[in-house]
């Protein structure tokens, strides 16, 4: 069980215990963090606190953490584009579609469900039952490049660099509309959406720093291809900054137009470029990976200016 130390900032002085775990730990939903506390896992001077529990500045909460289940999600046959792997991890470019580890409405046909045929037992086990090996994450519909860990040791050098913000990550993106600078930056925060707690937002309430870095690479009649680099990596950042600048992402169901880009069953957005210092020999390797079919197919549906 690993033991993990917090102290309440400012910020969060009057936040519910398990809301307060659920932001404050990477990875942890409300009701894992209800679990834990029911479980007297979560501490203060040496005594249990309860869920309800109202945080005040400078609580020094201390929260023991489960070590990992044994794995329940079932290892299915699935083909998978490996970019590179060794015996420390591997790079895998994810297609459009696939949920990259079960949940609620998806328990299997996931990445981990592919990961685990083709990996067996070799992944770390960081991230509990359900993420076994699983660093970072891109959505469904989002296509690209995957690091996975298949040791604890590789998880904590690579989780280390990108909460340094060391990792590299570059996507490409069709947005509606026309860019009106070649290139930029959005320094803009992002949390959980008030009015929608199922959507991110650009808001100052709950939210942490989110940079994304964007440079055009062609303009269409009504939309643009750029590039986008990850300067931080929060959910759903590139969406919820293309739309915040007023340019969706093509085919983007939750914050792109209602009406979606013909030809698009998802948004148009695929994580090309990932680079890290390799955790065992200290190499930098930057893996790249090609458009798939649907981005190149809708590129050439449209019209350049």
């Amino acid at each position: 069980m690993k033991l993990e130390r917090k102290i309440v900032g400012a910020e969060y002085a009057g936040f519910r215990l398990d809301k307060f775990l659920s932001v404050r730990l990477e990875n942890l939903t409300r009701s894992a963090a209800e679990k834990w506390i029911e479980a007297g896992l979560v501490t203060k001077d040496g005594r249990s606190l309860g869920k309800s529990y109202r945080c005040a500045e400078g609580d020094r909460l201390e929260i023991r953490i489960p070590d990992p289940v044994p794995l329940q999600v079932t290892p299915e046959d699935i083909p998978l584009e490996i970019a590179y792997e060794d015996d420390d991890l591997l790079v895998v470019n994810k297609p459009q579609g696939m949920v990259v580890h079960p949940a609620p409405g998806h328990p299997d046909r996931t990445l981990v469900n592919a990961l685990l045929a083709h990996c067996g037992t070799s992944l770390s086990g960081i991230n509990g039952v359900l993420r076994p090996g699983i660093l970072h994450r891109i959505d469904k519909d989002t296509s690209g490049l995957l690091i996975v860990a298949k040791n604890d040791f590789a998880h904590q050098k690579l989780a280390a660099q990108i909460k340094e913000h060391s990792f590299t990550r570059i996507y490409e993106a069709v947005v509606h509309g026309n860019l009106k600078e070649d290139g930029g930056t959005v320094d803009a925060p992002v949390g959980r959406n008030p009015a929608d707690r199922k959507k991110m937002a650009v808001t100052e309430r709950n939210s942490k720093r989110a940079v994304t870095h964007y440079q055009v690479l062609a303009r269409y009649r009504g939309f643009t291809h750029v590039r986008l680099k990850l300067e931080t990596g929060r959910t759903h950042q590139i969406r919820v900054h293309m739309a915040y600048l007023g340019h969706p992402v093509a085919g983007d169901p939750v914050y792109g137009p209602k009406k979606s880009a013909p030809g698009l069953s998802g948004q148009c957005l695929h994580a090309r470029v990932i680079g890290f210092v390799h955790p065992r020999d200290g190499r930098y390797l930057e893996i790249t990976s090609e458009l798939p079919h649907y981005f190149t197919a809708f590129l050439n549906r449209l019209t350049p200016l």
